[in-house]
């Protein structure tokens, strides 16, 4: 998707006598929540969305539309951060089976789901749940991947093991490098319930086991993806007047943008970042802690498999994500006030009646003017801390992160009820008060460091017939506030994450997998 941000003002920017014609192309929709640049930055969400029915031509490999494939959902959601002094670009992916309190206007659900509320409710669930500006807001559906790479001549891919997904259609029968057409493509980067061919097992798919990382696989592969599509444009030289007008021709119909992305705002893009490797581009996950007793169960309804935000790894990472120093208010760009200045409410929420003032006793101790208030009735047998502020104004959320950045555990934010304080804090599952911990800036390489956490991830073979990450990975964590005894969770996702043995990757010379 960054691919076609590229695409669509670069290529279209480079033949500008037809630019304006293929800018009246591009769908625009009103957007709220955006917030104000600032720092000469400027923060992009990007969108993969799932809806059949905005296809102009429907297609039964998909689902159709007219027989009820009528979801809308965001298969993929990036945020591109954009810094025009120094002309670099990094991403950010956030899991799409995260569970926010904001992600439609009824309630908590899986952030993926916001989009079906449209894209200001997307917006407000990342900035509201995680403090994420969003300058800007590009959508791309099924036929807008499809026909990119299809201009491009298709792409090469190398398959080190054989791989099945029903749901995608991807069906790898042969190792080796692969040649793939628009919707070949479309169903590796769709992939999410990938089953692997290791040696000794038959030929039949269906007895193959699975990988058990669903959509945090997919962000790994799709990262790689966009790397070898870059250097598929980088080979074919954007540029190319021929290639570029039939590039932005089949962007333009399948895009969606914010009405505020102006026309001089995409020819600025063009003329800041047109030299930008996006195969340097460093990418992102945002960490997370996996439910691992089945269903989530939350206010009596089944949410399936979820994942949680995790506290304060993911304020840190946000933060410096943005290229912020620490108690940095994200909406802003402002100093977080001063934590005596904050007046917090603390409601126990996990049936346990010592939990409220446990916590309060810990943000007193760091200066907050903290109360515990009594409890709230448990939403299920495990819950996030919700960190809740009383509006959407970036005061209010700075007032939130002030606090969120010393709790530690499933933690997120939350516009919600204030109970007379500027910040209502009701405790969850393994909540600790910290003093906050310094992460180092993401960046592009497989040796990750988060909040505290230093990992590594190494190459290696992978054991038996349960292919997940934890096969392959090596990690130290320094900080005991990021240990999670319960055995409900799983242990933090990498910020970065290494391709894994069964993985396509980019091709080399003479068939060979290459970098």
């Amino acid at each position: 998707m960054i691919v076609v941000l590229a695409v669509v003002v670069i290529a279209a920017g480079a033949v500008v006598g037809d630019y304006f014609y293929l800018n009246s192309l591009v769908h625009r929709v009103t957007v709220g929540h955006e917030t104000t640049r600032y720092n000469n930055t400027e923060d992009i969400l990007l969108v993969g969305s799932t809806s059949r029915c905005a296809l102009a031509v429907q297609n039964k490999a998909y689902g159709l539309c007219s027989q009820g494939v009528t979801g809308v959902n965001s298969d993929v959601v990036m945020i591109v951060h954009l810094n025009f002094t120094t002309k670099q670009v990094s991403l950010l992916s956030v899991p799409r089976d995260v569970f926010v309190p904001n992600a439609r206007t009824t309630g908590a659900n899986k952030i993926d789901a916001a989009l079906y509320q449209g894209p200001s409710q997307l917006v407000s669930a990342l900035t509201n749940d995680f403090g994420i500006p969003v300058n800007h807001f590009i959508e791309l559906n099924f036929d807008t991947f499809a026909n990119v790479v299809n201009v491009l001549g298709g792409i090469n891919m190398y398959f080190p093991m054989e791989v099945f997904d029903a749901y995608s259609g991807l069906n790898i029968t042969h190792t080796g490098c692969q040649h793939l057409n628009g919707y070949q493509a479309l169903q590796v980067v769709r992939a999410r319930h990938l089953q692997i061919r290791f040696p000794g097992d038959s030929t039949n798919h269906a007895t193959w086991p699975q990988e058990g990382l669903s959509d945090l696989a997919r962000i790994r592969r799709d990262h790689e993806f966009l790397r070898v599509v870059a250097e598929a444009l980088k080979a074919r030289g954007l540029g190319n007047p021929i290639t570029d007008q039939r590039l932005a021709q089949a962007i333009a119909p399948n895009l969606e943008v914010d009405s505020a992305f102006s026309l001089s705002d995409m020819l600025s893009l063009a003329s800041n970042f047109a030299h930008v490797s996006v195969s340097n581009v460093p990418q992102v996950t945002l960490p997370v802690v996996l439910l691992q007793t089945g269903p989530y169960i939350y206010q009596g309804y089944n949410y399936g498999d979820v994942e949680f935000p995790l506290g304060p790894t993911d304020t840190s990472v946000v933060t410096h994500f943005l290229e912020l120093s620490p108690g940095t208010n994200t909406l802003t760009g402002r100093p977080l006030p001063r934590p005596a200045q904050v007046s917090v409410a603390v409601e126990g929420g996990t049936g346990v009646a010592s939990a409220g003032p446990v916590v309060a006793a810990g943000l007193r101790r760091l200066g907050f003017a903290a109360r515990a208030t009594g409890n709230v009735v448990p939403v299920g047998s495990r819950a996030e801390t919700i960190v809740y502020h009383a509006s959407s104004s970036p005061a209010a959320i700075g007032a939130a992160e002030a606090v969120a950045q010393h709790l530690s555990g499933p933690v997120v934010m939350a516009i919600g009820p204030s109970h007379g304080a500027q910040v209502t804090v009701v405790t969850g599952s393994d909540v600790a008060v910290s003093a906050p911990v310094a992460a180092q800036r993401p960046t592009s390489s497989t040796t990750a460091t988060t909040a505290g956490a230093s990992t590594t991830t190494t190459s290696g073979s992978t054991k038996a017939h349960h292919p997940t990450s934890s096969a392959t990975t090596t990690t130290t964590v320094a900080d005991p506030a990021l240990v999670h005894a319960d055995p409900a969770f799983s242990a933090p996702t990498l910020l970065n994450q290494a391709l894994q043995p069964w993985d396509p990757r980019s091709c080399g010379p003479h068939g060979t997998p290459g970098p």
